[in-house]
């Protein structure tokens, strides 16, 4: 008889890391390295990517990203997200975990590659002013929005789900800013006010765009190919990046809160439930990555680690 509960773990696992055994052959390396790394244990950046809630921010994020029309035919012209979703999203955790957690040098290296794997993603898109513009995935402005979507979603998940952050929200965009600086985005915001400024003002200024393209990617996010044991409770952690959404972003992307007639169902509440279940598969305690720079600062004689 086929053992569903080990199984069912086993495909959770390969989604976020690739690997069955949860062990990706790049996160022993981040135990190596001579310096402690652009964030250390207490920061707000390892209180949030070190969060359940990350899953949830993770497809707030794709969604956001695509009402932009550069970042979104960056993706669908030059990308294999359709083909090969899981290997995609393995290469973002492996960015954002190096980048957290990793030494300096390996935090670089790994923007520097990336920089790299977007130097050919060119092309032109449709404005939302009925003009045609050039993009460039390393173009500044375009990083920025990247960025700061990035940061929006990963701030807004982790208030509705996750713990306290040391130094609160502002301490986050101001630690997560070196990221934006290593992928070419200059003078990202440093608060969570000045995030939210940078933000409205592609909205304000007509820079977004809800159209058919939008619409078909929010589909594939809606109903990525994931095996069926998964699929349950994906529908929940969408329905939480919907939930986590202001109102004027879920209009243009044509979604809504999930409702049982005229009365609002629990998201907020079964998405809390579902990313518990999750960290119980993955295993309670920090994960690989954290454990593995910790044992770098224990090495570099780092207190309290």
């Amino acid at each position: 008889m086929r053992n569903f509960l080990r199984e069912w773990q086993g495909e959770i696992k390969r989604v976020f890391t690739g690997s069955t055994d949860g062990q990706p052959a790049w996160v022993p390396r981040l135990a190596e390295g001579d310096d402690a790394g652009y964030h250390l244990p207490g920061s707000a950046v390892w209180a949030v990517h070190g969060s359940m809630t990350t899953i949830v921010a993770g497809v707030r994020a794709l969604l956001m990203q695509a009402l932009h029309p550069g970042a979104l035919a960056g993706i669908q012209e030059h990308s294999d997200f359709r083909a090969d979703p899981l290997s995609r999203l393995a290469r973002t955790i492996r960015w954002i975990f190096t980048v957290t957690y990793g030494p300096q040098s390996a935090a670089d290296e790994a923007s520097a590659r990336v920089r790299r794997l977007h130097e050919p993603v060119q092309g032109t898109y449709g404005d939302g002013h009925g003009g045609e513009r050039s993009y460039s995935a390393n173009d500044p402005e375009l990083a920025r929005w990247v960025h700061i979507a990035f940061v929006d979603a990963f701030l807004s998940a982790h208030k509705i789900w996750g713990a306290g952050i040391p130094g609160g929200p502002d301490a986050y965009v101001r630690e997560w800013a070196q990221a934006g600086l290593l992928m070419g985005v200059e003078d990202p915001p440093l608060s969570e006010a000045e995030m939210r400024e940078q933000l409205d003002r592609w909205y304000n200024n007509g820079e977004l765009v809800a159209d058919s393209r939008v619409a078909e990617t929010v589909e594939f996010i809606r109903n990525p190919p994931l095996h069926p044991l998964l699929r349950p409770g994906y529908r929940v952690i969408f329905a939480g990046a919907v939930y986590s959404l202001e109102p004027k972003y879920r209009r243009m992307l044509g979604l809504r809160v999930p409702r049982l007639g005229p009365f609002p169902l629990p998201v907020r509440l079964a998405t809390k439930v579902t990313l518990g279940v999750v960290h119980l598969a993955l295993g309670r305690g920090p994960g690989p990555s954290e454990q593995a720079a910790r044992e770098r600062l224990r090495r570099l004689g780092y207190p309290g680690t």
